[in-house]
Formats: structure tokens, sequence, C-alpha cells
């Protein structure tokens, strides 16, 4: 749901001003098609967003739009096209497919907010929902929008084949050879289902200060989860790939890759005991483990809970908060980074920030309306699901960065302790930073050396806290690209993490009794 107080008016305010702006997006199902050459990203399509207002009549939108007063008006045009594949018990279950597109207006006035989307990207439609968020300002002197100016953004990596591109034979393919590579790697795997998903993106961002701004994004990822069954246990493994890939990237991590690092996990973790619970040094592996990182601290760090000080960070720029050997960033030009893009939603440049140096705190992730507010510049972390949706401060690729401890010595230092090979879900509370995460591969360190697989532990603690106890980063940064969405305000959008090899002198682990509370 959209966040309400006294100074928002919900889009359903909006709506019940007499303006019907809703229909459902195209979504498809299944026999294969040819989806590239029914709704393929063809040059046709790729301009359609260009061919389908002229800048004389986005000016209108945006004079409509600042026709009773505000500060700025905005508007965001979208055309996705996805696509959905899933196999299981060795046969392709499921294809669905879809085209995704609209516009947005937005109206800000003061540290009000008034929003409208259309589905229709027809000049009398989007004029409609132009006119409904300009309720939201109807009072104080009637701005009029600069002439638009094209602003040419430098791509930090650039995209030849993307994956989302390919035929659906050479997307099938993939699910087939990660299917086989795991059921080939153990008798022991009985079941196997593999996920597929991909994305092309066009967007168009022109606002009343003059800008307008256009980019492609495209996304991909394959998750194979093999299930491991020996008498009584039961273990279901887990590996991603993909990124903002070419196709190419499946040559260099064939999927048989996925297949067999989640049959290893599923046969490795049937024979694991059970956690032990208490205080205990942790060894966090480098990369999905800055899961942490994101969730019990980046949060924290967003621009909207800094404004309204309801986050444990506000007021604390130039002040400690993490031990001295911990570097923090956040990232959107890491090339094929999954929360990587060349503009944000409001067309501001992604960029690389230094939110943590040497445990002291440098800098907040701001979109545009909440940098105003407080008096400061975006910083590029404006984000949306899609045009149906206003944007909030959100982050890109979050991580730990790089420190100077090799890995092995890491691990060395640790007499008695657990090792948290890959993390798995959890869940945090804001407000107050208490988290808990599942560690889905687990093991002992005993004496220096990873041992025994355990199960079921649980890292439980608190954010600013834990933070504090990391006391060695390793030299093996890792920003995982194949998995990651971040949910913030019903909003869901792509994000890395990452890290290297990291230690917590203490954390609290909860063993396999241990139930962690759902926040």
């Amino acid at each position: 749901m959209l966040e309400k107080n006294r100074n928002q008016v919900s889009r359903r305010s909006f709506l019940k001003g007499g303006v019907a702006l809703l229909t459902a997006p195209l979504w498809s199902s299944g026999s294969v098609l040819g989806l590239n050459s029914a709704f393929g990203f063809t040059e046709e399509t790729k301009d359609m967003l260009e061919q389908a207002l002229s800048d004389e009549e986005l000016k209108k939108l945006l004079e409509t739009a600042l026709s009773r007063g505000g500060d700025f008006a905005e508007i965001y045009l979208q055309h996705l096209i996805r696509t959905e594949i899933q196999l299981d018990e060795d046969k392709i279950k499921s294809f669905n497919y879809g085209i995704i597109q609209g516009g947005g207006i937005r109206v800000i006035s003061g540290d009000k907010t008034g929003y409208a989307f259309s589905d229709d990207l027809s000049f009398p439609m989007l004029k409609e929902a132009a006119d409904v968020a300009s309720f939201i300002a109807s009072s104080g002197s009637i701005q009029k929008p600069a002439n638009l100016s094209v602003q040419k953004i430098k791509p930090y990596f650039v995209l030849n084949s993307p994956v989302a591109l390919a035929s659906e034979s050479k997307k099938i393919d993939l699910l087939k050879r990660a299917n086989q590579a795991a059921r080939d790697y153990d008798k022991r795997i009985a079941q196997v289902r593999v996920d597929y998903m991909d994305e092309a993106k066009k967007i168009m961002i022109v606002n009343s200060e003059g800008l307008k701004t256009k980019d492609e994004q495209y996304i991909t990822r394959l998750a194979a989860y093999p299930l491991a069954v020996e008498g009584s246990k039961r273990f279901e493994g887990y590996a991603t790939l993909g990124g903002r890939v070419d196709f190419d990237y499946y040559e260099k991590n064939p999927p048989e890759t996925a297949g067999k690092k989640g049959a290893r996990q599923a046969t490795v973790m049937l024979g694991a005991e059970d956690a032990p619970a208490g205080l205990n040094p942790v060894v966090v592996a480098a990369g999905w483990g800055g899961v942490l990182i994101h969730e019990a601290f980046g949060h924290s760090l967003e621009g909207d809970v800094i404004r309204k000080k309801t986050s444990l960070m506000a007021d604390k720029l130039g002040t400690k908060v993490a031990s001295e050997v911990v570097n923090v960033a956040d990232d959107a030009t890491i090339p094929y980074g999954r929360g990587s893009f060349n503009i944000d939603d409001e067309g501001t440049p992604g960029q690389r920030k230094v939110l943590v140096k040497d445990g002291i705190l440098q800098e907040y992730m701001y979109d545009l309306l909440n940098a105003q507010l407080m008096k400061t510049k975006s910083t590029g972390n404006g984000r949306r699901t899609s045009y149906r949706e206003y944007p909030i401060p959100r982050m890109t690729n979050i991580f730990i960065d790089q420190g100077k401890t090799d890995p092995q010595d890491i691990i060395k230092s640790v007499k008695e302790g657990v090792y948290a090979k890959e993390m798995g879900g959890g869940s945090v509370d804001t407000t107050s930073g208490n988290f808990n995460f599942l560690i889905r591969e687990a093991y002992l360190i005993e004496d220096g050396k990873i041992t025994r697989p355990i199960k079921g532990a649980v890292l439980i603690g608190n954010g600013p806290e834990a933070i504090q106890k990391i006391e060695m980063v390793g030299n093996d940064l890792y920003v995982c690209q194949t998995t990651g969405t971040c949910g913030k305000d019903g909003q869901w959008v792509y994000a890395g993490v990452g890290q290297p090899t990291i230690k917590f002198s203490e954390i609290t682990i909860g063993g396999t009794a241990f139930k962690p509370t759902v926040i």
C-alpha cells in the first residue's frame, strides 16, 4: 500500500475524482508462440515511447499537471516485456509472458505528492491523469515548465545481445540443462525445479525542469531448486545465475553450474547436525551474506526515514556507526549488477556512494523529493516498481567494501564458531534494527577449520550493534548479481548485495528449535 499521512493523498483518493485509469496489463500463458516475433523488443517497439507523444504534447501534460500550482511535475513512461518459464518434473510446467506499459504523472508541492497513472499511453488519457495529479497543489503560484532538453547519459556498461532478446528455444534449453545436471549429480536428487525470468524495459522521464531522458534496462535470472531425499531426511538446495547480462554470459557460466551447485548443497545438508545455540563467533562468506547489511543497516540510511527521523541513523553523519574496519558503499554503476542502472526512475544518473568509511557514517541515500526537503541533492536512489507507483528512496547494489585480510586467515582465527556459507531469508524491524536470518548452508568452525555441516542455524541480533562487532574483513569482495529483490512500502525492485568474507566477534545463534519472528 502507498504510505499515507496528513501531507499525502492516496492514489485511490485521486481516482475518486472521476478518472478511470485502471486496466489490467496484458499477460498471457500457454504454449510457446514466439515471444520475440509477437511481442519482442524490435526497433519499432524500442522507439515506441518516443513515438507515443511529441515534445509539444509532453509539455502540455506538464502544464496541465502544474495548472493548479505545485513546485515540480514529472512524467514517467514505461514499456516492459517480461518472460517467466518454470520446469518441474522434467517438463515445462508454465510459460508466461506479457507486456506492461503505461505512464505516471507526479506533482510535488512542498512535502505533498500527487500521483495518477494511465495504462494507456495516449495523450488524452495521460492528460486526465495529469489533471487528477494536479489537485494536490490547488493553491499557490502556477509554475511554467521549462523547455525540454534531451539529456544523454553515457552508459556504465553496454549489452550487445541481452538474454531477454534470445529465442524461447534457447531459454528453455538453459532450464533443461540445469535440470539434467542436478539429476545427474547424485542419485539422492529426487526432484528438481528450475525457474527462469527475464525483462526488457524501456523508460522515459520528462520533468518541468526541462529534463528529457531515457534508458533501456535488461535483466535475467535462472534459479535451480534440487530436492535431495534420503530416508526421512529431505533438503532443497538452491543456486542462481543471471544479472543484467548478454547471452554469452551463459557460455562462461553454463546452466549446469546452477544445477550442480544446488544439488551439492542439497546432498551435503542431508547429513547436517543440529546447530549450536548461543553467542558464537560467526564468519559469513563473500557474496549473498551482504543481505545482512542491506536489511539490518542499509534501510536505515534511506532518505525518507532519515527525514522523518524514524531511523536510528538520523542525525548520525560524521559519527562512528560501525567498527573501523568496515566500509560500506551503494553503487548503481557496477557492470551487470542486479541493482545497476544508467539513470534512476527520476532521471538522475546512477552513482557510487560511500556510505561508511572506516566506520564513520558519510552519506545518506536520497530521491528528489526527500533531497529537496532536506536541502541536499538526489544521490540517484529514486526507484519505483512501475509507472503505477511514484519513486521512493531505495538501495541499488549495497555492500561492505574490500578489506585486507586473506579469507583463510579469517577462518583460522576462530577456535570454535559458525561458518555461514550461504544466507537464506529473514526479517528485520527497520525502526529498532532487530533482525533474524536463517543460514541456508552452515558449518562448524573447529580449531580454525571448517568441519561439519549444521542445520537450523539462525542469526539473531540488532543491526547497529552487529556492524560494530565486525572485526575482520576479507580481500575477496563479491557483489551478487544473480538474485535479490527488495520490498518496501508495497513496492519491489531489483537490488544487489555483497561483501567479502567477514568475521563477527559474536552473534547469537538460534538453533534448530528456534522459530524466527516474522516482522
